[in-house]
């Protein structure tokens, strides 16, 4: 995971959606304590700045020191760069220990892990029986009847450079195994469903596909997905409008649950 996003780095944290308020307040809303979040797979932080607005310590692990170097200085998030396969001491002197931390977050990188492995650690370090894990993705974005036809074509046929753990952001997490129970006033684990929308214009769209892993792979196997013919498709379908500036719509999908008592 750490080496598809390794050389696009500056791309991914100048041109990757954030994340919609409303997602962190459903979240906080559900989780009893608000004191320690690890949010793992920060990346450049997107999800930490926010959850640092709410929570009283969040602490952002990765294992991409290149990811990290983008990430916002805040004083309430440390980050941790970590191995790929961390151990039970990693987790222990980087995070915390047995039952201590309030909230486990996931922002669009679940889909990379080894679940078994994760899912054991979340429940060894939440709190029981309330800490929280929540895990989202946001799926291809919505423009316009325009563009959005000329886009979904591209994608489409992007599908071979991807890798097949895609499939489960494609199916908006609904596929992917999550053992845990559903939070307070909820009767299932989700997803639930919400909204990001970013101002963009053509070239910080285009900046935004080249962030991808399957720009990424296609490129190392010689393959430039974005040649002259789908720039040119991109540049009829996308128009005019304020300044060329676009509302970049990404729907977001998130599973939520608790740990319980007992382990699954």
């Amino acid at each position: 995971m750490a080496n598809l996003f390794l050389k696009q780095a500056k791309q991914y944290s100048l041109t990757r959606p954030g994340y919609p308020q409303q997602l962190f307040d459903f979240i906080a809303s559900k989780t009893p304590v608000h004191d320690v979040v690890w949010d793992v797979g920060t990346g450049s932080g997107q999800a930490a700045a926010s959850l640092a607005s709410i929570y009283k310590s969040v602490i952002g692990t990765d294992t991409s020191k290149k990811q990290l170097e983008f990430a916002p200085d805040l004083p309430n998030i440390r980050y941790e760069l970590t191995s790929a396969n961390i151990s039970r001491s990693e987790l222990e002197e980087k995070i915390g220990t047995e039952s201590s931390i309030d909230l486990v977050t996931v922002a669009q990188a679940l889909h990379w892990f080894d679940h078994d492995t994760f899912y054991n650690q979340v429940k060894w370090i939440l709190k029981k029986p309330s800490g929280v894990i929540a895990a989202w993705c946001y799926t291809t974005p919505k423009i316009d009847d325009r563009f959005d036809p000329v886009f979904r074509k591209f994608y489409s046929e992007s599908k071979p450079y991807w890798d097949l753990v895609r499939g489960l952001v494609d199916e908006r997490y609904t596929s992917v195994k999550f053992p845990f129970d559903p939070v307070d006033g909820c009767d299932h684990t989700g997803p639930f469903e919400f909204e990001s929308e970013k101002l963009m214009d053509l070239g910080e769209f285009l900046t935004y596909i080249r962030s991808w892993s399957a720009y990424q792979t296609a490129k190392e196997k010689g393959v430039e997905l974005l040649n002259d013919g789908v720039i040119g498709e991109f540049t009829n379908a996308w128009g005019g409008g304020e300044n060329g500036r676009k509302i970049v719509t990404y729907p977001v999908y998130l599973r939520i649950g608790k740990v319980g008592d007992s382990l699954k």
